[in-house]
């Protein structure tokens, strides 16, 4: 699977090139509107956070970094670190994997319980090199509360983790299991782990990436980026489809992509509203003519399973393409994300409203502003949006912490 994720990464990758070429046009008057917080350093400070960012008591914006940090013989590039920034711009470095047995290569966010401790996971590193779920206390103090064997387990999670009313965790693999495609788990406060449900593909879904929400009952709601129950030539292995977990771990398919107008491949996770409507991403797929395989959506799903796509990118030349996080919404229901490509180039920070209006607050150029944004936002108090870059920044291009006023 992880060779499998590798060559998509690349035709991905292969895409972003493409339509760089296209987007010559920058949106002068958003450019305005950013402000570079902090500037990753690289090794052996903090490089490339795919990461959101969480909001402590202090007000201070807490993530991590999938490199820099420790660096051994297995991670030259660093293990990664969890950081705090400030926000006028100081940073501190809150903790720095070292791979075993504490973990490395930390892709997703965090979460913070009541007393400010913070939970998160690993994609590898640990006691097996498969990955953790830690904790570490408001001190520093790391503890690994679980590491992945492979099988039947899981191997490799990359996502953000939810919290249930118990205060139990739950959260995903992009794969082992029973079936090699991933998990669907949860893991207790004291390191207990159960695997709700092991993907097999076709048709329940394959490479969950993105973490899940839960609904007043239990219920958990994601997305798997491969397998389902449509496999059209455009997406062999599968486009993607939106999933339901029972408390019991009884998998449904909410959706299947099918690589058209409807979107193909979410990486991201869901948003749920009160109604029990899902609002989510498609890294590809739409109505868009560019980008190959199209460039990416906005959808709704309500609880019946019927799908709205209420933007696809790549409608002009100073538009987003490829959403690869997922969405925040203000109170007044307009939707704030990202996408990795297009814009100047470089990817852009947008809005959408309810109505499908789409605004580009931002085109990225890479120095100084950050490149290539794979984490979705924080709406902080004040309605200021803030978020990571995976690269650009200053000319070794190891991505920025960044303010986007709307």
């Amino acid at each position: 699977m992880r060779k499998t994720l590798r060559a998509w990464c690349q035709r991905y990758r292969s895409a972003i090139v493409a339509l760089a070429a296209l987007t010559t046009v920058i949106n002068s008057a958003s450019a305005q509107t950013e402000t570079v917080l902090y500037t990753f350093m690289g090794t052996p400070d903090e490089a490339a956070s795919s990461a959101n960012l969480v909001q402590n008591a202090q007000g201070n914006y807490i993530g991590t970094t999938s490199s820099g940090g420790t660096v051994t013989s297995s991670f030259p590039q660093g293990c990664g670190t969890v950081f705090e920034v400030t926000p006028d711009g100081n940073e501190t470095i809150l903790y720095r994997f070292k791979g075993a047995p504490d973990g490395a290569s930390p892709k997703a966010g965090l979460v913070l319980d009541e007393k400010g401790n913070m939970y998160g996971t690993t994609y590898s590193g640990g006691a097996h090199g498969l990955g953790t779920v830690f904790e570490i206390s408001a001190k520093g103090k790391e503890k690994v509360l679980y590491s992945f064997t492979g099988r039947p387990d899981g191997d490799a999670p990359q996502s953000n983790l939810a919290f249930d009313k118990k205060g139990s965790l739950y959260g995903t693999t992009i794969s082992g299991g029973a079936h090699g495609y991933g998990v669907v788990f949860k893991v207790s406060r004291s390191g207990k782990e159960k695997v709700l449900y092991s993907f097999a593909g076709t048709p329940d879904g394959a490479a969950p990436e993105a973490g899940v929400v839960l609904d007043g009952t239990g219920n958990l709601y994601g997305t798997t980026t491969y397998g389902g129950p449509s496999q059209p030539s455009k997406c062999q292995q599968g486009c993607g489809v939106v999933f339901k977990v029972t408390p019991a771990g009884k998998e449904s398919v909410l959706y299947g992509f099918e690589a058209g107008t409807d979107g193909s491949s979410p990486t991201a996770g869901l948003l749920l509203d009160k109604a029990g409507n899902l609002y989510g991403t498609t890294i590809q797929g739409g109505g868009s003519v560019h980008c190959g395989g199209g460039c990416g959506t906005v959808f709704e799903l309500t609880s019946a399973g019927q799908e709205t796509v209420l933007y696809s990118f790549g409608a002009s030349n100073n538009d987003g393409a490829f959403p690869q996080a997922g969405l925040i919404v203000d109170s007044a229901g307009n939707f704030y994300g990202t996408t990795n490509g297009a814009g100047s180039a470089f990817g852009t920070v947008f809005e959408l409203t309810p109505s499908g209006r789409e605004t580009i607050l931002h085109s990225f150029k890479g120095t100084p502003d950050g490149s290539s944004p794979q984490a979705g936002l924080l709406l902080d108090p004040s309605s200021d949006l803030i978020g990571t870059t995976f690269a650009g920044g200053n000319s070794d291009g190891y991505g920025v912490v960044f303010k986007v006023v709307p």
